[in-house]
């Protein structure tokens, strides 16, 4: 993607993010995101089909940053998260959470979050996939893996939930802890 795709990618996101945070999702018009994002019909069905698939790209372009920071990506690759990343990925996702990066709380927090959370939730279950290693010593050789990740992923979407739904008065740190001492 060249530098001028990805800065009109950038707009759309942002103009995105923004309606998000002022009404529901069912309401937002992609008329409203390109007038917003100061971008053609065409240059937005050229990025993204859907609205939903505009939401979906938003969820997946976080995931790929934390996935760049474990697995780098060519240096030509730039994401629309930047941060120094720790060493532990689901660290470096609450910290990316706690930083409030592109207004990604809105998300959370706002009416929409139930069809985030579902796309976060999918994303979040490729992570964990390249993290199983870190979970193996507390799976039941019972468990089929692919309920095992479901439950990983659930345990820190309800776990994220219950910070923001708190105030998210705890440290990143302290939140990170909480979720690997409950799996």
């Amino acid at each position: 993607m060249d530098r001028r795709q990805r800065k009109t990618r950038e707009a759309i996101f942002t103009a995105f993010i923004e309606l998000l945070s002022k009404k529901d999702f069912a309401k937002i018009t992609v008329g409203e995101i390109i007038e917003k994002a100061d971008v053609g019909r065409a240059t937005f069905y050229s990025h993204f089909e859907t609205k939903d698939f505009l939401l979906k790209a938003l969820c997946e372009e976080l995931f790929c940053h934390i996935f760049d920071t474990v697995t780098p990506a060519p240096p030509e690759h730039r994401h629309i998260f930047d941060c120094n990343a720790p060493n532990a990925v689901f660290l470096h996702l609450l910290q990316h959470l706690q930083k409030n990066d592109n207004n990604i709380l809105v998300l959370l927090s706002s009416e929409n979050n139930e069809l985030f959370l579902r796309y976060f939730k999918a994303d979040l279950s490729r992570l964990i996939t390249s993290q199983l290693p870190r979970f193996e010593a507390r799976k039941s050789v019972k468990l089929p893996e692919s309920f095992w990740i479901n439950h990983i992923s659930s345990v820190f979407v309800e776990t994220v939930r219950w910070w923001i739904d708190n105030g998210m008065k705890e440290s990143p740190e302290i939140i990170a802890e909480y979720f690997y001492l409950s799996v």
